[in-house]
């Protein structure tokens, strides 16, 4: 029911739209002068009815469950919720969920099965109700819509008012959701630092955050010093752009300047596509080709390699970087003016020297900011080095050694048996806050050069 309601909005949209066109059409035909054109009287009865419904139909979506369960809770559940805790409601609640979604294990008690058929029902009734008020909404204001279509009305005023109060609720969905991210980050490292002290976590140099979880587990006391993670992460971002970065200036110097028209137009699409393949595939690949392939070269020259070394997960990320770094690169060159490059070649200079004395040092802000956006994206990377690289951290610069990334402890101290009232769940919102301050350094500076070395041709 609930994409027929969408169905129906986008439906009732376009019907509007046409609608309101052909009136338009029509009173014009009649020589009645309009102030807008008939493309914004269609736009109008769009936007009035689309944008009203849809919020409609999402609070609805949002609200629907939360309520019914609300009911129920208070009506068929109350006598057998009356003395549980907090957690034992919603294990009650999570159980009646998966009956009314036909998964049932065991034999639950003839109450929950009650709930769960008044959940379902509850539900469909909603659903249903949702249809029909999408409906009658829709239809009442496509007549709002049309009755507008007058000689004074400023349609195409009310259509740009619309969009400019759509952009600005956009922008403001962005800054709510960017400062609430910041804010979980906060809050969660403070309570982390309020447990361990920040000068251990800042300049310690173990990491073994294996501290017992429950009262009878058993394990070690902890230590949470987050240089070892840190420099494995610089270690696996140092051999990516040892290998991109090369690669990908000079695929893009050749493919800007010097390949014909057939090469160019064959080689940018599979760069495009090599971007395009999922990170999860590149971790396939470093742990099924390139880690075996660097164990068996080193086991022939007799040099001991990891099992989950370094080299092949910063390696395939270095690959996945290449189209990044070709791509800002290629945009930089391309946005010099013509006119350097013709008065160079005119002064005698080689193409060659052209490349190497005006295009390129025009272009080196757009390439450093590229290359340190790209410096982002491996310190981030998450699915590669967690499937390519380990998760013991060591102390070690070594890129043929074992080492591990913040990711790849973010990732491992989240999954599985976890709380967030212990230092060793809440060490995973430290290193996601300190992650997110480098990359934030990173992307200011990156900012700063572009702007900085900027130069503005005429």
């Amino acid at each position: 029911m609930t994409t027929l309601a969408f169905v129906l909005v986008i439906v009732f949209a376009s019907a509007g739209c046409f609608i309101n066109h052909r009136s338009a059409v029509s009173v014009r035909n009649r020589g009645i002068k309009l102030t807008s054109i008939s493309l914004y009287h269609g736009l109008f009865s769009l936007f009035l009815v689309f944008i009203p419904v849809l919020l409609l139909i999402l609070v609805w979506i949002v609200l629907q469950n939360p309520l019914i369960e609300l009911y129920i809770s208070q009506t068929l559940l109350q006598e057998h919720l009356l003395n549980t805790s907090k957690g034992e409601k919603d294990l009650i609640l999570a159980e009646i969920r998966s009956i009314a979604g036909d998964r049932i294990f065991g034999e639950p008690e003839t109450w929950k099965l009650n709930a769960a058929a008044a959940l379902v029902g509850f539900q469909e009734n909603a659903s249903r109700f949702l249809v029909v008020t999408v409906t009658i909404l829709s239809l009442a204001l496509i007549i709002v819509a049309r009755s507008r279509v007058k000689e004074k009305f400023k349609a195409r005023q009310n259509v740009e008012r619309i969009v400019s109060w759509l952009m600005i609720a956009c922008s403001v969905v962005a800054i709510f959701t960017t400062i609430g991210i910041i804010a979980s980050l906060v809050v969660e490292t403070s309570r982390f630092f309020s447990l361990v002290p920040i000068t251990d976590f800042l300049f310690g140099l173990n990491w073994e955050p294996q501290i017992p979880i429950r009262e009878d587990q058993v394990a070690a006391e902890g230590a949470f010093g987050w240089i070892p993670v840190f420099v494995g992460t610089l270690v696996i971002t140092a051999v990516a752009l040892f290998i991109s970065v090369p690669i990908g200036l000079m695929s893009a110097v050749y493919l800007n300047e010097f390949a014909n028209s057939k090469i160019r137009a064959v080689s940018k699409p599979i760069l495009e596509i090599l971007a395009g393949v999922p990170t999860i595939v590149y971790g396939f690949f470093a742990i099924l080709v390139v880690t075996p392939a660097f164990r068996s070269f080193g086991n022939t020259i007799g040099v001991d390699v990891a099992p989950n070394t370094a080299l092949a997960a910063g390696g395939v990320m270095g690959i996945m970087l290449i189209p990044f770094i070709s791509s800002f690169t290629d945009d930089a060159l391309s946005a010099v003016p013509k006119s350097l490059r013709d008065g160079s070649l005119a002064l005698g200079a080689t193409p060659s020297e052209t490349m190497l004395k005006v295009l390129f040092p025009a272009a080196i802000p757009g390439i450093v900011g590229g290359i340190l956006l790209a410096v982002s994206r491996a310190i981030g990377e998450t699915m590669i080095v967690v499937m390519a690289a380990g998760l013991i951290a060591k102390l070690t610069l070594n890129p043929l050694d074992s080492v591990t990334t913040v990711t790849v402890q973010i990732v491992t101290l989240l999954i599985g048996d976890t709380s967030f009232d212990n230092p060793k769940t809440l060490a995973a919102f430290a290193l996601g806050m300190m992650l997110f301050l480098v990359t934030l350094v990173i992307n200011i500076f990156a900012l700063r050069i572009v702007q900085k070395y900027r130069e503005i041709y005429d």
